[in-house]
């Protein structure tokens, strides 16, 4: 009970030194904007429409806009440098097939657990106003707990689902991709959507006081997903200043070797239960070649 406690005054005392900090910086610019955004939005639609259209217009647009970077990169001879498997360029066939089967995902499965969310959010009481909006940083904090959670779910149920006895009847759609693309990211069979999605609710429950959480968290899932997806290795990739994010590099290994980087976002399952071990070798032996290879050059 000690311990609990002294956590639990570590804990405020961060935050009101946080909120001290906060005091001092500049009010940011685009908050009055913002709040003029949300205050309209609240005056004009009711609760149901925000929780329903808006969540699913905040979903079809970030997905889609996220996307757009990669799929750009692949008309653009500069940045062929930087896609990870060069032997497998993307074809429309290939991307045209994803679209379809995205689309098929994003309204028969994932609207029906979209309408869920007015229900939820009325039944945890979870606000909708402003002045119950959470600060910037304990946004960033809520989102990094979903992530942390969501990536222990991930990690545990993708490992199970590449076991033999089941690969074949669920997780082989999302790996008829050998070489990612960022919109590939979602691309999946309809119950792998459910298994692996479920981890995305189960911060919600956890840390959700408010109802742009929702919004936030979705937009975080989504930048990292479809940039471990992507197939390129940006330098100066902003998302590599996440501790132990694993990255582009990590997750491409794992399509390509379908064995180990089982972990959505971070690397310490793999770590800790030794599932980077090939992965590791293959990353080290690549590195000797470049070695020797810019030898040979100079």
């Amino acid at each position: 009970m000690m311990a609990t406690n002294e956590s639990v005054g570590i804990l405020n005392s961060a935050y009101l030194a946080v909120e001290y900090i906060d005091s001092f910086l500049p009010e940011n610019p685009l908050q009055q904007p913002f709040k003029n955004a949300w205050v309209s939005m609240l005056n004009n639609y009711t609760k149901f429409q925000i929780a329903t259209w808006g969540s699913l217009l905040i979903h079809e647009l970030s997905y889609f806009l996220i996307c757009l970077p990669g799929f750009v990169f692949q008309f653009i001879p500069f940045m062929q440098k930087y896609k990870i498997q060069q032997d497998k360029p993307e074809t429309w066939e290939r991307q045209w097939k994803c679209f379809k089967t995205l689309m098929f995902n994003h309204f028969f499965i994932q609207l029906p657990l979209i309408c869920g969310t007015y229900y939820f959010t009325e039944y945890f009481n979870i606000p909708y106003d402003w002045e119950s909006m959470p600060k910037w940083y304990v946004l960033l904090a809520q989102c990094f707990g979903c992530a942390v959670i969501e990536d222990t779910w991930h990690y545990f149920l993708h490992r199970l689902l590449h076991h033999k006895r089941i690969y074949k009847y669920i997780h082989k759609v999302h790996h008829e991709f050998i070489a990612p693309f960022g919109m590939q990211a979602e691309y999946a069979h309809p119950l792998e959507t459910l298994i692996l999605g479920a981890g995305f609710f189960i911060g919600i429950m956890v840390f959700c006081n408010h109802v742009v959480l929702l919004w936030a968290w979705v937009i975080c899932r989504l930048m990292e997903t479809i940039d471990v997806h992507s197939g390129y290795d940006i330098p100066l990739n902003p998302m590599h200043l996440i501790p132990f994010y694993a990255g582009a590099r990590f997750h491409d290994f794992h399509h390509m070797n379908f064995i180990g980087n089982y972990s959505s976002t971070f690397t310490w399952w793999d770590k800790l239960f030794g599932t980077d071990s090939q992965y590791n070798s293959y990353a080290e032996k690549v590195k000797k070649q470049e070695h020797v290879l810019e030898k040979k050059t100079k």
